[in-house]
Parts: C-alpha cells; sequence; structure tokens
C-alpha cells in the first residue's frame, strides 16, 4: 500500500507534468478553435484514466480546489475535489466495468469538447451499457486542472440498453 505522503507526491509530480508539458495551451493560443482528434490533450487523457481507474481521488486531483462536475442526465453538480472524488466512488459503487473511451476532442481556448463513449454495468441490471457522452471541460489558464466538467448523455438509453425500467433508481446509499 502506498504511503499518504509517497501519495501527495506522485499527485503533485502528475499535476505538475500536465502544466509543463501540456502542450495544448501553445497550441490553443496559436489557434483559438482546432479539431485535435488526432491528438487528446493531456487533461482530456488523465481526466478518462481516472475514470477508467480504481482511485476515485484521482478524478477530484485533476480538478481546481473549486471545481465543480456536473452530470447532466441526472441534474446534479458536485463541488471540490472531495465532493467530485466522492462521486466517482459512489459511481464505482453502483456500476462494473466504468469505462470512458474518447472519440474526438475539440479545443476551444480554456474549454475541450470530449466526444467519448460511456459504458459500464449498473448492478443489478441484466445487460451492460455503452452509450454516446459529450463532456465540457472549462481549463484553468494553464490548462493544467479543470475548473468545471459537464457531462451529456442520455439517461434513458443508459436504463433502456441496461434492461431496466425507466423511472429505475439507484439504491439509497
Amino acid at each position: 500500500m502506498t504511503s499518504r505522503p509517497l501519495r501527495a507526491v506522485t499527485v503533485l509530480a502528475a499535476a505538475a507534468a500536465l502544466c509543463v508539458t501540456a502542450s495544448t495551451a501553445s497550441t490553443a493560443s496559436t489557434h483559438p478553435s482546432r479539431d485535435t482528434d488526432r491528438r487528446t490533450p493531456r487533461i482530456v487523457t488523465a481526466w478518462a484514466g481516472a475514470w477508467n481507474g480504481t482511485d476515485p481521488r484521482a478524478l477530484g486531483a485533476l480538478f481546481t480546489a473549486a471545481g465543480t462536475y456536473t452530470d447532466e442526465a441526472i441534474g446534479v453538480t458536485f463541488r471540490g475535489r472531495k465532493e467530485i472524488s466522492g462521486w466517482k466512488a459512489r459511481a464505482d459503487s453502483l456500476m462494473a466495468d466504468v469505462h470512458v473511451t474518447v472519440r474526438a476532442t475539440r479545443v476551444e481556448g480554456d474549454r475541450v469538447t470530449v466526444r467519448a463513449v460511456y459504458s459500464g454495468h449498473l448492478k443489478g441490471a441484466p445487460k451492460p451499457f455503452a452509450v454516446p457522452m459529450t463532456t465540457v471541460l472549462d481549463l484553468d489558464a494553464h490548462h493544467c486542472r479543470i475548473e468545471s466538467d459537464q457531462d451529456h448523455y442520455s439517461l434513458a438509453t443508459v436504463l433502456s440498453q441496461s434492461g431496466l425500467p425507466a423511472d429505475w433508481t439507484p439504491p439509497a446509499g
């Protein structure tokens, strides 16, 4: 098991690497609107990796201290790294095999629009789901951290593909 100080150093080193090597910032300044289908911005790769990983804190660490995460499909917003990490933990407790597959990105200044496939298997559902998702990430001035994340996908399609009724709600907890 990783010690707390070592984990903090690892997270800080990863954040610093994102800041130092984020070529997206210079690309965005010379090309205000640019499709990056061939080269995904590092923050997007880290974001998808955090969703695909098992450590909820990895997702929260990508956000600014006052960052927000909004899941438009279910109408909830989480504020700050702790709440965002908690959301990832809750998603992992409700779904097996949560996965985000990035299909394309578009950078416009401090905003990145991500087209992806969101998939998983709601625990207790007869079938897995895989739905298109669009995410809008507003980044800090250095393009190192996420200030806000807005996820857009169809909850009705998730439930339908999962074999669940349209009025299904997750168990409390």
